[in-house]
């Protein structure tokens, strides 16, 4: 089997699979089949990512550039110049319909690609939006944010006869595992904006100055999409206290504060969101007004958000004699992460005793109260040390959202 087989076969039985149909573009390129290359990278590009789109675009236009018969580029000269005047004028008329038509075709085809991908992601996109309803409990945590960050979205009309502007930065705090990530999303769903996920990989480079320019990319990109939400997780990593740093690390953090609030920069219709579990190894000035200045603090989930979590992890498995109310009572300071550790355990145990005897029966209270006696809560670590910040270090009341939950729940800590 050659190449070109062994590509076309890959492609029959990978179709969603981009990277297919690009190689065997580039092999229908390097034998000069120009129909079949742009075929092969109009078909990736209804199946691409954001990230592989434009290698398929550039080579698609490629593809598509018309190319001259060799007839015309390399004529044969002539044994008697006064008869092959006639047919090389005669030739000369379907090479011009052939670019012509090529001219015609070319742009029709981009477009195609493009507009059979975007249908795609919007009735993707459509399907898979979350919500706050896809949230379980943080009825609190919901409030706050529909106050804070949703209502300038939908209100903009109101907030703008007050000179408030709708967008800026909202740090969102709090142990691992209670759902700052998801709650970002959700935030995104409700407001019906764009939500551009951010990763420490999309940044950071080896090479002097390229960290700073791809995080220039990213706001510019956001700015381009308004209303639009940025979302970067593990802010910490990126806006590091620079006093903590090396000095490598300071034109990264830089051009993070110049972004955020700059001479030429606006957040207007863009918000920032930044999720971290160490919000005291930030750089003081990404807290600042202007920047982050809304700092919302994500508690571990209250017996009513653990009970409805149990329920949620628990309502498409073989299930049956739990009682949700006296699990939640009993995973105080647990995660939502923990609680779906704990569902995950109890279906192992049961699956090892199918395996072992044979007989079939569903997950029983006995097996999530033996998986939640196995556990601690992985929140506790954090709690501890959140609680020596509040008492040492919240001289600007950073932390105050900290130290009122700590004040309700912390003797039981």
């Amino acid at each position: 089997m050659n190449r070109l087989n062994w590509l076309k076969s890959i492609t029959e039985r990978l179709p969603d699979e981009a990277e297919g149909w690009y190689w065997l573009g580039i092999e229908y390129l390097e034998r000069q089949e120009s129909v079949q290359a742009v075929l092969a990278f109009t078909e990736g590009l209804k199946v691409s990512s954001e990230d592989q789109k434009p290698n398929l675009l550039e080579k698609l236009v490629i593809a598509a550039q018309p190319t001259q018969p060799p007839q015309a580029t390399q004529p044969t000269q002539p044994t008697q110049p006064t008869q092959s005047a006639q047919p090389a004028q005669v030739q000369s008329e379907p090479v011009r319909e052939t670019i012509q038509s090529n001219e015609k075709h070319r742009p029709f085809q981009v477009i195609s690609g493009k507009k059979s991908d975007s249908n795609s992601d919007s009735k993707d996109s459509e399907r898979d939006v979350i919500n706050f309803d896809s949230v379980a409990g943080l009825t609190e945590l919901k409030k706050t944010i529909r106050m804070k960050i949703i209502s300038p979205f939908q209100n903009v009309g109101l907030f703008s006869k007050f000179k408030k502007k709708a967008g800026g930065g909202v740090l969102l705090y709090g142990p691992p595992g209670c759902g700052k990530t998801f709650m970002a999303k959700a935030t995104a769903g409700e407001c019906r904006a764009k939500f551009i996920p951010i990763h420490i990989t999309d940044i950071f480079d080896p090479y002097i100055g390229v960290s700073e320019r791809n995080l220039h990319d990213l706001f510019a990109k956001a700015r381009s999409q308004k209303p639009s939400i940025l979302f970067i997780d593990e802010l910490d990593a990126i806006g590091f206290d620079r006093a903590k740093s090396s000095s490598n690390f300071r034109g990264v953090v830089d051009t993070f504060l110049s972004e955020m609030e700059g001479i030429d920069t606006s957040t207007d219709q863009v918000l920032i969101i930044g999720a971290t579990n160490m919000p005291w190894d930030v750089d003081n000035a990404l807290k600042r007004p202007g920047r982050f200045d809304r700092l919302v603090f994500v508690a571990p989930p209250d017996e009513d958000a653990r009970e409805s979590i149990y329920r949620l992890k628990l309502q498409d498995r073989l299930a049956e004699g739990v009682n949700y109310a006296a699990l939640a009572k009993n995973s105080e300071f647990f995660s939502g992460a923990d609680i779906e550790h704990v569902c995950e355990r109890a279906v192992e145990r049961v699956l090892e005793e199918i395996l072992d005897t044979g007989v079939e029966r569903p997950v029983q209270m006995a097996d999530l109260e033996y998986a939640l006696g196995s556990m601690t809560a992985s929140t506790l670590e954090w709690l501890k040390t959140a609680k020596n910040y509040v008492r040492y270090a919240n001289q600007s009341g950073v932390y105050n959202d900290i130290e009122d939950y700590l004040r309700v729940y912390g003797k039981r800590l």
